[in-house]
């Protein structure tokens, strides 16, 4: 464990118990720990993402269109490039491993069809893993397989910065 970690597994200073944000997102058991200390995030958690499957090199998970419309009712295009985000950061910081974390630096996305109902599924392929940069390119389809979204993310692996502290003042 390093310094940054109690013996609990919790960040030092980061508050909250995510294990229910966790289980609601279906995040694999075997990842569980590796999450515990920051949950999946807010963005996850409001739109809906349920994980099925989280690696370096492929990640799947789905997302609800209702609640991620935009005005007229289709998904908004947006959503699927947080979902897309999603997929791609957690397989980048996967791959990066141990005290490293994936900064996304390019998403763009292309939109081929509206969804109005059901449930969209973003499947995440890598392209290339290498020591400092990730690549992976995500497939957004509908309920019936059709290809709503294609998105490519480029991610820098960087090691986790140092907790900062404040300097201490004099006579406080």
């Amino acid at each position: 464990m390093d310094g940054n970690h109690t013996r609990t597994g919790r960040l030092a200073g980061v508050p909250g118990d995510y294990d229910d944000e966790i289980g609601a997102a279906r995040v694999p058991e075997h990842l569980r720990d590796w999450l515990a200390d920051v949950g999946v995030g807010a963005l996850v958690a409001k739109l809906g993402i349920v994980f099925e499957e989280l690696s370096a090199e492929r990640s799947v998970a789905t997302m609800p269109v209702a609640g991620n419309t935009q005005v007229v009712g289709l998904l908004h295009g947006g959503a699927s490039a947080a979902l897309a985000e999603t997929l791609g950061s957690f397989a980048a910081t996967l791959h990066a491993g141990p005290g490293r974390i994936a900064v996304g630096v390019d998403l763009n996305a292309t939109h081929h069809r509206a969804a109005s109902e059901g449930m969209v599924r973003g499947v995440c392929t890598a392209i290339q893993l290498g020591r400092n940069v990730t690549s992976h390119e995500i497939v957004i389809s509908d309920s019936a397989g059709r290809r709503v979204c294609t998105a490519r993310i480029t991610n820098l692996l960087r090691d986790t910065p140092a907790p900062q502290t404040r300097p201490e003042t004099e006579g406080a």
